[in-house]
């Protein structure tokens, strides 16, 4: 089975989304035999950095009222991310384009150490304050989860990546994908938003089960049944 998950960083629902997901597969039977592919989703690709920018600054902006009605959507979001054991800080968020993390991602897809690396990333922005945009952030986050600094960095010096990305974003499109996260399944089915883990559940049991190959038996002589006749 193959789930893709189109993301970002700074999408508070996106963690939340990634919890509560995580939580289903704990219970699937298919997990040993699933494939899980981050994708990239810039909610705003056009972000410059503002240094001393609040992420209360700039939802009020992006909502079009005050920093102060910013804190309070934020503080709301804190409390709803406590429930599924996310500690957001978003006092001390960095507010920064996404464009190097989501890059970042997709060298680490290569290495297979991409759900640690969207792990780290979401763990950095939200709860430790770090400007995930900034790239010796990101060489020392990538070191973390074992991926090879010098590489990293020469990486995100270049433009390597930035197509994907943009493919990304793209398909997103095609696919309908106004808004994340968003999980495709197999191809097939769709869940959009953080939804509760019973609706992931009953996703992933409906997949798998079209999944499994159809078991046909052909009858003849030569063995037994349950009620002992041979």
């Amino acid at each position: 089975m193959k789930v893709e998950i189109w993301s970002d960083i700074v999408c508070p629902f996106c963690y939340i989304g990634k919890r509560k997901f995580e939580k289903a597969v704990e219970g699937f039977e298919g997990r040993d035999k699933s494939e899980i592919v981050w994708r990239s989703f810039q909610l705003d690709p056009e972000m410059e950095y503002v240094p001393g920018q609040s992420v209360h600054e700039y939802l009020g902006k992006r909502k079009g009222t005050s920093a102060a009605e910013g804190k309070k959507m934020n503080d709301t979001m804190a409390g709803i991310a406590k429930e599924v054991g996310l500690e957001y800080n978003f006092d001390k968020a960095v507010i920064n384009n996404t464009l190097n993390a989501h890059r970042l991602l997709h060298l680490a897809k290569e290495k297979g150490l991409q759900n640690e690396t969207k792990e780290r990333l979401f763990a950095a922005y939200y709860t430790e304050g770090k400007n995930v945009g900034d790239i010796d952030t990101l060489v020392q986050l990538g070191e973390e989860i074992g991926l090879d600094g010098a590489e990293v960095k020469q990486t995100l010096e270049s433009e390597a990546f930035v197509k994907e990305v943009q493919l990304d974003q793209y398909e997103a499109q095609k696919i309908g994908a106004r808004g994340v996260p968003f999980f495709v399944f197999n191809d097939k089915y769709a869940v959009s938003g953080a939804q509760p883990t019973e609706l992931f559940s009953e996703v992933l049991h409906k997949v798998w089960e079209e999944e499994k190959p159809a078991l046909t038996s052909q009858e003849g002589e030569g063995f037994c049944t349950i009620d002992g006749v041979c």
